[in-house]
């Protein structure tokens, strides 16, 4: 009944030192055995580790056992051994295979494993009478431990220790949650008050949120660092794994050594990105100041037009950005490592792939920009759209036309299409067209038109309206009116009150607005009297050769 208490009890302390265990293997301390790489033609060493502990590393094979085959034995020995076998006297004796030399360890008359000068490592200078002492050491000290394990009080007051952490973790992890849901909610609800009172970016709620970020950060880091310390109490807690404690607390300030090594040797390096980046901001800035001073008309180059300097500053200032990057990039601490390497594989993949249509939209929006083509706020017409430029930008162009809804065109269309610029010139054309019937006056048609269009506001006198008859089709005459205008933005409801004003023209004179079609023809000839080519508003010429 002793022995089954003990082994639950057994079970018990691995259960709650199973993470540390894990991690210890993970860190390459398994309760087996540890292998180092094997070498052309010879095979690979293998260390005996019994209860946590390592007693011994075997190199050579023997009777035809590799090394790892002649640890796997010496466990299986050790565990099979009969109760009170590990009190038995601690042997080493003399022992030789094939005319090659060894100690055999022995618990009494158990054979545990043997040690050959073939195991020796050479580059330590080891021999067999300097490595038996420190061998029965480790065995005197695994014998100890597997009596501590055993021992029903120190079991008891390991477990007590472990659940005292385990109390103590919990009520820090506890208090910690509280005290930084306090301080990060009244740190956010500053913030918060900050974004609202403020209309603007405000530099105080950019270091609010800093805070706020750097505190659940900081939060994290010390819970991380407490169930370290725990892991750590709870493993040296019990004999058996001590061990692991040891080799968790020097993986622990091996990687604090690393990190601040790294961090000192980085120095110089960190110096020589920060000058390099100070410099190519320096830079950027004077180009931002002299583009500019070219784009508001204070600096003329003949080379530099207006109109594409926003462009022209965005490439200019990316090329400096990237060789700035480029010089800076081999300082950067780990630029060299195979992490960097892997994602500037990816990120050169990501770019190769998704780029072709990317590209194709940025080129073609530099044609756009570079051919002064258009500009923000010209009124133009683009694949059949119609209205006011809002936004070039590199990929695409934005208009909003008259029903006030806004219009993306891909610059790649607008390279294919062709522009008209109503706005370019200042002064632009509107045009409108009108059926009428061979029955009416022509005569009496232009100078209707032509006093619609004096009569419409928006319509300059100079240039002066004009109307030229643009075919003489089966069944009418189509006439066509130009006037000029110089608000361009709002030419569809000039255009719109011209139509109104050309209606109220026809209709004053008594002139039907319609384009007639004949069933059959009619028995008189379909002709304008001579008495009626000058009907009003049309004058007669006061010279011949009307």
């Amino acid at each position: 009944m002793k022995k089954y208490w003990q082994a639950a009890l057994l079970c018990l302390v691995w259960l709650v030192t199973s993470a540390g265990s894990v991690f210890a293997q993970g860190n390459n301390f398994s309760l087996s055995l540890q292998s180092a790489s094997e070498t052309a033609g010879a095979a690979a060493p293998a260390t005996l580790r019994l209860l946590n502990r390592d007693i011994a590393t075997l190199r050579a094979p023997l009777g035809g056992l590799t090394p790892q085959e002649r640890v796997e034995r010496a466990r299986q020995r050790f565990h099979n051994l009969p109760d009170g076998a590990v009190d038995l006297p601690i042997k080493a004796v003399p022992f030789e295979f094939e005319q090659t030399p060894g100690i055999q360890f022995m618990f009494g008359e158990y054979k545990l494993f043997v040690l050959l000068e073939a195991d020796l490592d050479v580059e330590s200078q080891q021999t067999l009478e300097n490595l038996t002492p420190e061998t029965l050491r480790r065995l005197q000290e695994l014998r100890s431990t597997w009596h501590a394990t055993r021992d029903r009080p120190l079991l008891l007051q390991g477990l007590l220790k472990t659940v005292i952490a385990s109390v103590v973790l919990g009520l820090f992890l506890w208090g910690l949650a509280r005290i930084t849901r306090r301080v990060v909610g009244w740190l956010e609800g500053w913030r918060d008050r900050i974004a609202v009172s403020s209309p603007d970016v405000d530099w105080r709620e950019l270091l609010a949120r800093l805070i706020v970020g750097s505190m659940q950060l900081l939060q994290w880091l010390v819970i991380l660092l407490v169930l370290y310390s725990w892991v750590h109490f709870v493993l040296s807690s019990f004999l058996i794994t001590q061990p692991l404690a040891q080799a968790l607390g020097e993986w622990f300030w091996e990687q604090l050594r690393w990190v601040g090594s790294g961090v000192l040797h980085s120095i110089p390096s960190l110096m020589t990105v920060i000058i390099v980046l100070v410099l190519t901001r320096a830079v950027t800035d004077v180009l931002g100041y002299f583009f500019n001073a070219v784009q508001r008309g204070r600096l003329q180059l003949p080379f530099l037009h207006p109109e594409t300097t926003t462009a022209t500053r965005r490439i200019t200032i990316f090329i400096v950005w990237g060789l700035g990057i480029a010089i800076a990039y081999p300082y950067l601490p780990g630029s060299n490592s195979e992490a960097f390497k892997g994602l500037s594989v990816l990120f050169g993949i990501m770019v190769t792939l998704g780029s072709a249509g990317l590209v194709t939209q940025a080129m073609s929006g530099l044609v756009v920009i570079y051919a002064r083509a258009l500009r923000k706020g010209d009124f133009v017409q683009v694949n059949g759209v119609q209205g006011v430029v809002t936004e070039i930008a590199s990929l695409a162009t934005k208009i909003v036309n008259v029903h006030n809804e806004e219009i993306t065109i891909p610059n790649a269309v607008l390279v294919s299409s062709p522009i008209h610029n109503y706005s370019k010139t200042g002064i632009t054309s509107l045009t409108t067209s009108v059926t009428i019937g061979y029955d009416t006056p022509w005569r009496q048609v232009h100078a209707m038109l032509l006093e619609a269009a004096a009569k419409t506001p928006g319509v300059l006198s100079q240039p002066a309206p004009r109307v030229y008859q643009r075919s003489l089709s089966d069944f009418y005459i189509e006439y066509e009116l130009f006037v000029a205008i110089d608000r361009t933005a709002a030419r569809t409801a000039l255009q719109s009150t011209l139509h109104a004003c050309i209606q109220d023209a026809f209709n004053e004179h008594g002139v039907q607005i319609m384009s007639p079609h004949f069933e059959m023809q009619p028995e008189g000839k379909v002709v304008v009297a001579k008495a009626d080519w000058y009907k009003t508003p049309a004058h007669a010429p006061t010279s011949s050769g009307d």
